[in-house]
């Protein structure tokens, strides 16, 4: 009779070399993420510049707000299936179900929420009442955020497939052409031609990305509800939802405490420092994305996989942040001697920031992927209250102390994360195995779920079965 370890031994020595490119995937689809944050952000620049061309700057300032909003209630409108559908992706015969009931369910909210959005102008906006005053551009506005809601969910469908490179494709190329060739046609449009032409963007992105899903992974439309698994999976869709808004809080409510304390130059300054720090922190994202699709696919990895991926933070993010804070002052002389002089200071503070931003980012993906879903809230719920809270308190002190109140939110909220996620560990090592079933006895912390940390099953295959594999080319 066999023993356990031999078992153990038998089982996992045919994968060691697919582990090791499962590995390696980490390292490609972390690339590819940040080269799509890269692209986008980049044809999103050219795009403003082309408007500023064509609309006076008071039309520019207005369609910024619009367009703000529309992002913002793309992202509420998500529901946090983008996370489901990497996590839980359903079986082979109800994936195209899934995606289907996934797709409908953002864009009938996101256009619900831009319908509910204009309906509130006259409290909050009331200089943008034009477009809800003509019902074609009310219309419009409300399909821009259901369109734009369907595409950012498009990018989890391929993050899940593990092919991300079709999001530099289709989210940054496609939608970053798309928005930057109209602008100038619609200048008949006044302000709402710049909001249509980002609307233009998410419509042709939408329309080529299900036509890469049809082709690439055998998409078609099914409308059937069993076996999708988003009943099922309603809580962590939920708990995620409210994690993910949570921690937009602050990055929505801190350049307006800048704006209240400081005046509207010093939230221009905020601003650009911000972003450059935006693009810093993309690291710790995307490799944070990458791992999540590679853990929900091998959860038997989990450990090696976060340490591998904790390594490529360390390795990217942190000399990154390294030369921003020396070379930070260069940067801010591209926009001018007024940003070096000014916003300088709180760039290097944001540039330190990113090493508990990492720490605080790549912690919580793990606790999302090990479904400790509370900890999840209150780790993003430190983040907020600390941030928002002391920058209130000492913005009027000058905005590098802003910078101060973002480092010490994202450090406080990742010693939390770290700590909790270091202590399910412990626990999880408690938990007694079914004898004969090879996986851990549910979790408290998750019913009915075993603990992804401590998984001793054998690796899972290492693609969706749902992929349709590319035709090989025979040899005439």
């Amino acid at each position: 009779m066999t023993d356990a370890t031999d078992v153990t031994d038998v089982t996992t020595a045919p994968e060691r070399g697919r582990h090791r490119r499962s590995g390696d995937r980490i390292y490609r689809s972390s690339f590819f993420l940040l080269v799509s944050t890269v692209v986008t952000a980049g044809l999103g620049f050219v795009f403003w510049v082309v408007v500023a061309r064509f609309y006076t700057a008071s039309q520019v300032g207005l369609a910024t707000s619009l367009i703000s909003a529309t992002s913002l209630l793309a992202t509420f409108s998500l529901l946090g299936l983008n996370n489901t559908l990497i996590r839980f992706p359903a079986g082979e015969d109800a994936r195209n179900a899934q995606i289907t009931q996934a797709l409908l369910m953002v864009a009938v909210v996101g256009c619900a929420a831009g319908g509910i959005y204009l309906l509130g102008l006259p409290w909050y906006g009331a200089k943008l009442e034009f477009v809800r005053d003509n019902w074609v551009s009310a219309v419009a506005f409300a399909a821009i955020c259901g369109f734009a809601a369907a595409t950012m969910l498009v990018r989890s469908v391929f993050n899940a497939a593990r092919i991300p490179e079709y999001n530099v494709l289709i989210d940054g190329l496609t939608q970053g052409a798309a928005k930057v060739a109209v602008p100038a046609v619609l200048t008949g449009l006044g302000v709402f031609g710049i909001v249509a032409s980002a609307g233009v963007g998410y419509v042709v992105t939408a329309v080529v990305a299900l036509a890469v899903l049809r082709r690439r992974l055998g998409f078609r439309a099914d409308l059937r509800t069993r076996g999708t698994r988003l009943r099922e999976k309603f809580r962590f869709s939920a708990a995620s939802h409210a994690s993910n808004l949570i921690n937009l809080a602050p990055v929505l409510a801190m350049p307006l405490i800048v704006l209240h304390h400081l005046g509207a130059a010093e939230a221009g300054y905020y601003f650009v420092a911000f972003q450059m720090a935006a693009m810093l922190n993309a690291v710790s994202t995307a490799v944070g994305e990458a791992v999540f699709a590679e853990v929900s696919h091998e959860e038997s990895r989990f450990r090696e996989l976060m340490l591998r991926s904790a390594r490529i933070i360390a390795a990217v993010q942190m000399p990154a942040a390294v030369m921003v804070v020396v070379g930070g002052g260069l940067l801010l002389r591209v926009f001018g001697a007024e940003y070096a002089e000014h916003a300088r200071p709180l760039l290097t503070v944001l540039a330190v920031a990113a090493v508990p931003v990492a720490l605080n980012t790549w912690a919580c993906f793990a606790l999302k992927l090990a479904q400790r879903m509370r900890h999840l809230i209150v780790a993003n719920t430190l983040l907020a209250t600390l941030s928002i809270g002391l920058s209130a308190a000492v913005a009027d002190r000058g905005l590098v102390w802003v910078g101060y109140a973002w480092a010490v939110g994202n450090t406080v909220a990742g010693v939390f994360a770290t700590v909790s996620l270091a202590r399910g560990r412990t626990k999880a090592a408690t938990i007694p195995v079914a004898a004969g079933h090879g996986e851990p006895a549910p979790s408290a912390e998750t019913p009915g779920t075993p603990d992804t940390l401590q998984l001793a099953v054998p690796a899972r295959s290492t693609g969706p079965s749902w992929v349709r594999p590319r035709p090989e080319r025979l040899a005439p």
